[in-house]
């Protein structure tokens, strides 16, 4: 059996393990970043002091055995006819009644995976409520996720200000993994939040397993504009001291131009390599589906992908 550790954040990744738990013959664990402070998560946080618990319900969802009445139960949203409740989503309440019950939020988590039977482990970052900051390239220091992701400025490097804990048994996991994966999610705001706590940084750094990054497709107005894969690949080194990746995972699929057309509307466009050198494998992939006109990671793909990286690696 091969340990296979995920570390981000977000839908991202949400895909990603969707793909990765259909392989038979792997561990699958997953790092998922508890910085996140908008939304229902935000709320929830705000009133009870809590890590976010948003990402690490969506995880849990992706890694459940099916879908049954338990992940739909998971994924409800009161609308905005729900008076206090409108907006908030019933598996983030869920948790959080959870964690105030154990006085621990890394227990309800594992409590909770048990509930739905989660074909996999789910490690929260940290089980601190804790407040991601960033420096802009204009000299400011812009506080919280939200507003680093909606500020018009451009985002130099994330830190916090405070010491984050994290547990023995997520350093445990990076320590015994065959393969940790990168990503898939926001650069800054997803990925980065979980490998700058300073003891998972370590871990990283000292680990035995391959580290494989699966570079986001699309670049992000206000985090990664006008960036090549290189520079996603040179900030995540940047940030944790040390050059780690051992192969990075790029989509060679064909892009419709109406997709190109509607996410230049957004000011976002598509990640290319710039160089033909690295200091790491590059491997291209078919990875995407283009619904609806919207880049999205297809599970299958995403599978597909990583048995070809267990079989080379």
């Amino acid at each position: 059996m091969k340990k296979v550790l995920c570390i981000g954040g977000g839908t991202g990744q949400s895909a990603l393990l969707k793909g990765l738990k259909q392989i038979d013959g792997i561990e699958l664990a997953t790092v998922v970043a508890t910085a996140d402070d908008g939304g229902s998560t935000g709320q929830l946080r705000n009133v009870f002091n809590l890590p976010a618990m948003g990402d690490v319900r969506n995880v849990m969802v992706a890694l459940a055995d099916s879908e049954d009445l338990m992940t739909k139960i998971m994924n409800h949203r009161f609308d905005s006819n729900s008076g206090q409740l409108s907006g908030h989503n019933l598996g983030n309440i869920i948790i959080s009644a959870l964690a105030i019950d154990e006085k621990d939020f890394y227990r309800a988590v594992v409590g909770l995976c048990k509930i739905l039977r989660v074909k996999g482990k789910v490690y929260p970052s940290t089980t601190q409520s804790v407040t991601l900051k960033a420096h802009m390239n204009d000299g400011s220091i812009v506080s919280g996720e939200t507003q680093i992701r909606e500020s018009d400025k451009h985002v130099k490097d994330v830190f916090y200000d405070e010491k984050v804990d994290t547990y023995p048994q997520l350093l445990q996991a990076i320590d015994e993994a065959d393969y940790i994966i990168v990503g898939i999610g926001s650069l800054y705001t997803s990925i980065l939040p979980n490998i700058i706590i300073e003891d998972i940084r370590k871990a990283l750094c000292s680990c035995k397993g391959k580290i494989i990054y699966y570079c986001n497709i699309m670049t992000e107005k206000g985090e990664t504009d006008n960036y090549s894969v290189e520079k996603h690949v040179e900030v995540i080194h940047k940030h944790i001291g040390s050059d780690i990746i051992d192969a990075v995972i790029i989509s060679r699929d064909i892009f419709p131009e109406a997709v190109i057309k509607s996410y230049s509307l957004e000011e976002a466009e598509i990640v290319k390599l710039e160089r033909n050198e690295h200091p790491y494998k590059v491997y291209l992939h078919s990875l995407l589906s283009f619904e609806n006109n919207l880049v999205r990671h297809d599970p299958i793909k995403v599978r597909d992908s990583f048995l070809e990286i267990m079989r080379d690696m």
